[in-house]
């Protein structure tokens, strides 16, 4: 048996409080259409910078936070950074940008739309929103993604989960979707950071605020996709994404439910 995170047993002792979760959700849906534009212009603009760095700082992008604003909110390229690093940061903000209007839009997810996401996040032709042909590997994890042969049949099974299979809840759904995406491991690159986008989509559509995997989780984070890829065991992860969403919501309420 594979020993746990201490942060993860610890928290495995703790019962998953959907209920309460479920609470904050619903103030946090009937106090966001009461924010000011410019308090929700401002809100919407600090979650894209810290989303969009700690996404793609994940994935071992070194732009500082200061720099993924420079660039996202002040359009300052800063000097002396790659230009694979800059094509991160603004290929993971124009995917977020559409997950936003397609939610908005109340468009379901699909195939179709996690190869579209997937397409902005690595804008690169015969790459982005392409499946893979050639096998890859993920640093420093023992699973082993499936052969490039077995992607499209792994996808249209996956495509057939999200619109058709039942899930406990929706936290766990979004776990799910994360989790499923990352196993299979459809693209040659960019994986990571479209399961967290694909994830946010669901959670949105179903009244739930965005949320941020903090590159100081990392080691968490990783463990937790870890413990679901052999054997598909998602509570690690959605435990994970439960603690992560009462941040979000803690927050959000702390600094905008005092004024209302």
């Amino acid at each position: 048996m594979n020993a746990r995170h201490p942060e993860e047993v610890k928290d495995m002792e703790n019962a998953v409080d959907l209920a309460a979760l479920e609470k904050k959700a619903k103030q946090y849906r009937a106090l966001l259409p009461r924010l000011s534009a410019f308090e929700r212009a401002d809100h919407e603009e600090n979650f894209t910078v810290e989303f969009t760095h700690d996404s793609t700082s994940i994935e071992g992008n070194t732009l500082t936070l200061i720099q993924t604003k420079m660039i996202l909110t002040d359009r300052i390229t800063p000097a002396e950074i790659s230009l694979k690093e800059l094509d991160e940061v603004r290929g993971h903000a124009s995917a977020w940008a559409y997950v936003k209007d397609c939610v908005a839009r109340g468009i379901p997810l699909s195939e179709y739309i996690i190869r579209d996401i997937h397409e902005r996040v690595v804008p690169v032709r015969g790459v982005g929103g392409m499946y893979r042909d050639i096998p890859v590997y993920m640093r420093g994890a023992r699973h082993v993604p499936p052969n490039p042969a077995k992607v499209h049949g792994e996808m249209g099974n996956y495509a057939y989960d999200i619109e058709h299979r039942i899930f406990p809840d929706e936290i766990e759904k979004a776990a799910w979707l994360h989790a499923e995406l990352v196993r299979i491991h459809p693209f040659q690159d960019g994986n990571g950071r479209t399961a967290r986008l694909a994830m946010n989509y669901h959670l949105m559509m179903n009244g739930y605020p965005p949320t941020s995997i903090k590159l100081k989780n990392r080691e968490r984070y990783f463990a937790a996709l870890e413990a679901y890829s052999p054997h598909k065991e998602i509570e690690p992860f959605k435990i994970l994404l439960y603690q992560n969403m009462n941040r979000e919501l803690d927050a959000f309420l702390s600094m905008y439910a005092m004024h209302r």
